[in-house]
């Protein structure tokens, strides 16, 4: 004898997670590499070696609006750091954006 599920048995089946999935954490560590990096981390890789090499003077505007100008002597994952009147350590996640000092009228 077969009884239809009760609205009770249905929100309880609604409640049960399904199958997890394994959850894997990027690889910040010096030792570690992971194996495909998204095209747009390739090219914010780029962009930042290539202004370190030329010694291109940068403006980086933050998101309160705080304006910071000098040259990216280094970056990783997180972090910029930008050597001016002195050397300041910025977060990536407080940078609105960023362009080249020549570049402000375009």
């Amino acid at each position: 004898m077969r009884t239809e599920p009760t609205a009770r048995t249905q929100a309880y089946a609604r409640r049960q997670p399904a199958a997890v999935a394994p959850f894997r954490l990027a690889a910040y560590g010096y030792d570690q590499k992971q194996e495909h990096e998204p095209a747009q981390r390739t090219a914010e890789l780029f962009y930042l070696q290539k202004q370190i090499q030329s010694q291109t003077p940068m403006i980086l505007v933050l998101e309160d609006s705080e304006t910071i100008e000098g040259c990216i002597e280094w970056y990783d994952r997180s972090a910029l750091k930008i050597r001016g009147r002195q050397k300041t350590l910025v977060y990536k996640s407080a940078i609105k954006y960023m362009y080249k000092v020549g570049d402000q009228g375009q």
